[in-house]
């Protein structure tokens, strides 16, 4: 991932200098401003690979600068909270974020959450950023397309439609959409889909899923994932 480039907007002279260090030193290029404004400058000029956005920024907070990003480009974000408040974390995630990471951090654990970002978006991204070819949990070979009540999935082209218009999801809500497509009816807990859709070795905050399990419903019906109190999630057959 030598060439991958990093967008970190963060306000702390002496946080923003440290991990611009520590991400350049395993081979990360990294473009670091100190709010959001530079920040939205920033990305539209180079369009990095990844964005580590710190929630509370000047100029315009991360989670405002979020949305913006969102609007334009499926480029994976991380947040940054100096607090594991709940309203940080579903504010970010709510805004399109696709994982956080509580401040302070150790460099090699943000490292590594960072990788793991860039490898499911690797296999869930094409060249363009939108959706592309699925990675775990995808319906194997199988080809053609899944039609579950008024959504259908087109596995090949990785196109969701409902009731014949497109929906555009995130590749994270791809890969969501694809681990309940690979299993209707099948309950799926949430440390499970932390394992397949975050790629995460090691347990995550379920908060992530539940909020993406939302943002996915808000596109394909409310009612297409069931809550399945105690346990998870299924995809209604």
């Amino acid at each position: 991932m030598a060439d991958t480039h990093v967008l970190f907007v963060e306000d702390d002279d002496v946080i923003r200098e440290a991990t611009q260090l520590a991400l350049e030193r395993v081979g990360f290029t990294v473009t670091a401003v100190p709010d959001g404004l530079l920040g939205l400058e920033a990305f539209r000029a180079d369009r990095p690979d990844i964005a580590l956005l710190d929630v509370m920024v000047p100029g315009l907070d991360g989670v405002s600068l979020c949305r913006r990003i969102r609007d334009e480009s499926t480029v994976p974000v991380i947040m940054l909270s100096a607090r594991a408040d709940a309203i940080d974390v579903v504010l970010g995630l709510e805004a399109g974020a696709d994982d956080y990471v509580t401040k302070p951090f150790d460099g090699a654990v943000l490292v590594a959450r960072i990788r793991a970002v860039l490898r499911r978006f690797g296999h869930a991204s094409g060249p363009d950023g939108t959706a592309g070819a699925g990675g775990a949990g995808a319906p194997g070979g199988t080809g053609g397309a899944l039609v579950f009540g008024d959504v259908e999935i087109d596995t090949e082209g990785m196109e969701v439609r409902r009731s014949g218009v497109p929906v555009g999801l995130t590749p994270t809500e791809m890969r969501l959409l694809l681990e309940f497509s690979s299993a209707p009816g099948t309950v799926l807990s949430r440390d499970r889909l932390l394992e397949r859709v975050w790629d995460y070795g090691w347990g995550g905050d379920t908060r992530v899923v539940d909020v993406h399990v939302q943002r996915l419903r808000t596109k394909i019906g409310q009612d297409r994932i069931e809550t399945v109190r105690g346990f998870g999630y299924k995809l209604r057959a």
